[in-house]
């Protein structure tokens, strides 16, 4: 695979493999891990323009960052161009390089809403959505599926009207609405898409070891890939890709997610997302079965870091 910068209107990206938007997942903490791993760039999670309206806690929490995060880039999940609009120009977004507009989102209450992946049913909201947000003078992405149904793939003609309606890059996940996680990604459809437009093409979905990016990149002549749950198993893959050199075991890893998670939110979040991104860590790993229930069950941080040196002691530093 061929690792290069990312050229993006005004700014370009260090490296061509990029953090896909995980909601629960893609928080402050975890955007930083994956930026010293070597990802060119790392998106919030997905965010509700209509909610935004309220600049409640939770929204400054899912928008919280520093100036350590080089680029900045917000997802954002919306099915009215006004609405999105006064998102995108709103103050919880003055801070952000890039907004991404969440186009491929297939859980039913979103798709029942008109919103994510429904909006492949409707290019002419689609393209209105990305004129609005284009209005913010920011950098706008949108991410998408290659169709609501797998034998009804729309990938190069919705690539088209985005690049058409003012998008500076797509990124394709592989698959239907209808196919949700599973099956093998649709590579031939990310290709299309890839053909019938000029803007930077990210291919997502499947990627689950470096050979799986190599092997996506060929296929699809894509100028980088997204990758996506499989980062929280092996965020060592940033640097795996990039050829960045990474001594530090998967133990101090998450030590140092918790200090730096403790930092900027609160114990409860922290136990949260430290346990969860611990469950990913420890998938595949023989003796830390009963460690997981043991660390959902812990009362505190202490007893959280305790678990966490106990279940990663015989581990050697990569």
């Amino acid at each position: 695979m061929r690792i290069k910068p990312l050229r993006l209107g005004p700014v370009t990206l260090p490296s061509n493999v990029v953090m896909a938007p995980m909601a629960g997942y893609t928080c402050y903490p975890f955007r930083m891990l994956c930026q010293e791993m070597g990802a060119g760039l790392c998106f919030t999670e997905m965010v509700s323009a209509n909610a935004l309206k309220y600049q409640d806690r939770a929204n400054r929490q899912l928008l919280f960052t520093t100036p350590a995060e080089r680029v900045k880039a917000a997802q954002l999940l919306g099915g009215d161009p006004q609405i999105v609009e006064k998102a995108a120009c709103g103050p919880l977004l003055a801070g952000f390089d890039l907004i991404d507009l969440n186009m491929g989102c297939p859980t039913p209450n979103v798709f029942k809403s008109g919103q994510g992946s429904a909006l492949l049913a409707d290019l002419p909201r689609a393209e209105a959505l990305i004129r609005a947000c284009k209005r913010s003078g920011k950098l706008i992405s949108v991410k998408f599926r290659i169709g609501i149904r797998a034998d009804e793939p729309v990938a190069a003609e919705f690539a088209r009207m985005c690049e058409q309606a003012g998008a500076d890059l797509i990124s394709i996940h592989g698959r239907s609405r209808s196919m949700m996680y599973d099956g093998p990604p649709c590579w031939e459809q990310i290709q299309l898409a890839k053909a019938a437009v000029s803007i930077p093409v990210l291919a997502n979905g499947g990627i689950a070891s470096p050979e799986d990016a190599a092997w996506m990149m060929e296929r699809t002549g894509a100028d980088g890939v997204m990758i996506g749950r499989y980062a929280l198993e092996n965020p060592y893959i940033f640097a795996q890709l990039t050829g960045r050199r990474v001594v530090k075991s998967r133990s101090a890893l998450l030590l140092e997610q918790m200090a730096l998670a403790s930092r900027y939110y609160d114990e409860p979040f922290v136990l949260s997302y430290i346990r969860s991104l611990a469950s990913y860590l420890m998938k595949k790993r023989r003796g830390t079965k009963g460690y997981k229930q043991k660390m959902y069950q812990c009362g505190g941080l202490e007893e959280l870091e305790t678990l966490i040196r106990a279940a990663f002691r015989e581990e050697e530093p990569l």
